[in-house]
């Protein structure tokens, strides 16, 4: 199969050709033919299979193909996502794909001037990458008009319930006409995005090329086992153990990307952090410099999860388990992309064991352990496996009460010096799914 038999009109061909695709992803073959014919869709794909370019092609061309010309402060075609990165990487991706068309495009997101934003969609543009916040800022200043909105794209939905997004997308879908092609493309679909797509599609197709919610086979992953104190003191062990060049690193706070950044360069290591306390500017240019290899090591919250495309980008470290388990597969899948192969090491102590548990139980794998020489930790981290369960250390049987003294005492639990009493069970962000208003819908011609 080629891009040329899924019906892809010859510019865009030209602009594949240039960039080096070959043969269409399983996702590309499934969704370009589906989009093309105007179908309503729903695609699940590992990360690094092209989703991007499963829905960005073939609306690219129904843009350069079908419909008016875009007028003054509106847009044709609206690609929502979640993070600022995510934004700049799939604008950059829908710019190269159009090379050879007459259209416009722009990405729009929050951190930086809105006065450029909105002069430049004062003549229009065909299609517009944005973030919800920023996206309904420009609306109610009435610098974007939907009048002529033809498809919407939602791209890592679940993320963006998970940021907080649901009354954003909630008052962006009551703007929106009602007749439209919408689209949902994901590495993962939880239950609430099923419960989110039932209230926006009309009749959708469904695509999973893939397990839902599985890693990419092309990752070797394990894990390495350490009391919490000592990660940092480990993770520079290893990196020197395995002269590690090029590491994307995860931290689950602000505050602890900021203290590893600060450790590292203390010992001479050249490291850069991004979180989103930090300018867009500054995380951009972190970004640039990590792609570039001038950086190596960068720090980051799940705000780099998603989205971040590195080429053979060899390792990520997870210096934190994610707290929603979804996560783990977007941070691994910065890795191991586009049939390349990649490693992913989580340093994992015991008050994560239940995070442990929840991503072996969502990926339907139990991980391997192990633990390094002289870094074994004194907090033991109960053994898990796959069925979500945390295999408990047998209890030795208590010590008989001592006679005598008067009365009963209170000797207390005792626990074997080599245990550590269970963590409590974590409980998952609630995430609130948009209600949505629909009304009846007509079906697109």
């Amino acid at each position: 199969m080629t891009f040329a038999t899924l019906g892809l009109i010859e510019p865009l061909l030209r602009s594949l050709e240039t960039l080096g695709y070959q043969t269409p992803t399983p996702v590309q073959a499934q969704a370009i033919p589906a989009v093309l014919a105007g179908r309503d869709l729903m695609a699940a794909a590992q990360t690094g299979t092209g989703k991007t370019a499963g829905f960005a092609l073939p609306l690219l061309q129904l843009l350069a193909m079908e419909g008016p010309k875009v007028t003054a402060n509106s847009v044709r075609a609206l690609i929502l996502v979640p993070t600022r990165e995510l934004a700049e990487q799939v604008h950059e991706a829908v710019r190269q794909y159009a090379e050879n068309l007459p259209l416009r495009t722009y990405a729009v997101y929050g951190g930086v001037s809105i006065n450029p934003q909105m002069m430049k969609l004062r003549s229009g543009v065909d299609l517009l990458v944005a973030t919800p916040g920023r996206l309904l800022d420009l609306f109610r200043q009435n610098a974007l008009k939907f009048n002529q909105l033809q498809t919407l794209v939602l791209d890592e939905a679940d993320r963006m319930l998970d940021l907080g997004f649901s009354e954003e997308l909630a008052n962006i879908y009551r703007a929106l006409p009602k007749k439209r092609q919408t689209l949902l493309f994901s590495a993962t679909f939880s239950d609430d995005i099923r419960l989110l797509a039932g209230q926006m599609l009309n009749d959708p197709l469904s695509i999973e090329v893939s397990p839902r919610n599985v890693a990419a086979n092309t990752v070797k992953q394990w894990i390495v086992t350490v009391d919490k104190k000592r990660k940092p003191e480990l993770f520079v062990h290893l990196m020197r153990k395995g002269k590690w060049k090029q590491v994307l690193v995860f931290a689950k706070t602000r505050n602890g990307v900021d203290a590893l950044v600060e450790k590292l360069q203390g010992l001479g290591i050249n490291a850069d952090g991004i979180h989103g306390d930090k300018p867009q500017a500054t995380r951009q240019r972190a970004l640039d410099r990590f792609k570039a290899s001038e950086v190596q090591i960068l720090v980051a919250t799940d705000v780099a999860a998603r989205g971040l495309d590195i080429e053979d980008l060899p390792l990520v470290v997870n210096f934190d388990l994610p707290i929603v388990a979804e996560d783990y597969i977007h941070r691994i899948g910065r890795t191991g992309r586009a049939g390349s192969t990649g490693e992913a090491i989580s340093l994992v102590c015991a008050d994560e064991v239940n995070l442990l548990s929840a991503i072996e139980m969502l990926t339907r794998q139990t991980l391997k352990r192990q633990s390094e020489p002289d870094f074994e930790p004194e907090h033991r981290v109960p053994d898990t496996d796959a069925s979500g369960q945390v295999i408990k250390k047998p209890k030795k049987p208590k010590k008989p009460k001592a006679s005598g003294g008067g009365g009963k005492r209170n000797l207390g639990k005792w626990v074997d010096s080599g245990e550590v009493a269970p963590a409590e069970p974590s409980i998952k962000p609630v995430r609130k799914v948009p209600v949505f208003n629909t009304g009846p819908r007509k079906r697109k011609p």
